[in-house]
């Protein structure tokens, strides 16, 4: 006699791609597929979840000072302001530049939520990382860390949490005490927030946010001082108005300082100057000021750049760094 055949399994039922959840790389697929989730809808999802938005924080208040805080200034924190105002129980949401131990954000006990912007982003996009973050500590215990994860390819942005007309003036601190909330004091902070408080107290550099023009940034290192402009122009734009300048000999912030070169942030540029150690935030206010108005005045050029102009380009293209 013939043998039986086993009688047939029954088959797992097919979830709409939209209904997949994400899970574990090596987990089987949600799907119902019977591969690994990395082998099926996973393949599609790492791909999403990687592509990079070169310009996170557009359309964000004041795009140039996030771009400075993500990339450029140790302490800083900056009231933020919702659509719609703050969920009940939650008196304030407060973007700093960094969270002790590198939590993404933090509930603190009077429900009140800090939210760390110099994390790594998993998804490729910040303002998609940071979103998620924040929509999680807005409903976290209070007295808690929010924990990483790794971010939906699809979800919420910055740009659809925050109000675009709410002010955003970051105050820059030369420590890291706004960790510990105005009721209590350094010593009543646990030993693991008392030792990060102190690391990151040690290698913070002194830093001070100009008042005169927008995103602009002194700081003090022992060999020499800087000022790091961030700039909301189109780059190719930028560096020709540069080049005149620096061809005319007007690119410079006084005696002794000079313009060496740019960094490339988020999709903007970010021009540097070397300061003398005995130059001061308040002493380039003026001369920042006065080349504000050169550079605009450079912007508006569109004739050829001339051979001197060029080469100046060149340098200073030359002296480029991208951060990300």
């Amino acid at each position: 006699m013939a043998k039986k055949r086993p009688a047939a399994k029954t088959a797992k039922p097919q979830l709409k791609d939209g209904e997949i959840p994400v899970v574990g790389a090596r987990e089987p697929c949600p799907c119902g597929s019977g591969r690994r989730y990395k082998a099926c809808h996973g393949a599609a999802a790492s791909h999403a979840v990687t592509d990079h938005v070169q310009r996170p924080f557009e359309g964000l208040p004041s795009e140039c000072d996030w771009v400075a805080l993500r990339e450029l200034v140790p302490a800083a924190t900056i009231p933020l302001t919702l659509k719609g105002g703050l969920p009940e129980g939650v008196p304030s949401v407060t973007l700093v530049t960094v969270l002790p131990m590198a939590w993404p954000a933090l509930r603190r006990e009077d429900g009140s939520v800090l939210l760390g912007l110099q994390n790594e982003s998993s998804s490729g996009n910040l303002a998609r990382d940071l979103a998620d973050t924040l929509e999680r500590a807005l409903v976290a215990e209070p007295g808690n860390p929010v924990p990483a994860r790794r971010v939906p390819a699809e979800g919420t942005r910055l740009q659809d949490l925050l109000d675009p007309d709410g002010v955003f003036e970051p105050v820059v601190h030369s420590g890291f005490e706004f960790w510990i909330p105005d009721t209590e004091s350094a010593q009543a902070a646990s030993p693991e927030i008392a030792a990060s408080l102190e690391r990151a107290n040690a290698a913070a550099i002194p830093t001070v946010k100009l008042t005169g023009v927008d995103a602009a940034y002194w700081c003090e290192t022992p060999e020499k001082n800087h000022l790091r402009w961030v700039m909301p122009h189109p780059e190719e734009k930028l560096l020709d108005a540069l080049a005149r300048l620096t061809a005319a000999g007007e690119s410079s912030l006084g005696e002794g300082t000079k313009l060496v070169g740019s960094f490339r942030a988020h999709g903007l540029m970010v021009p540097v100057w070397d300061l003398p150690v005995g130059v001061s935030a308040a002493d380039v206010e003026e001369p920042a000021a006065r080349l504000a108005e050169r550079l605009d005045k450079a912007l508006a050029m569109d004739a050829p750049l001339t051979t001197e102009e060029r080469r100046a380009r060149g340098g200073l293209t030359n002296r480029q760094v991208t951060l990300n």
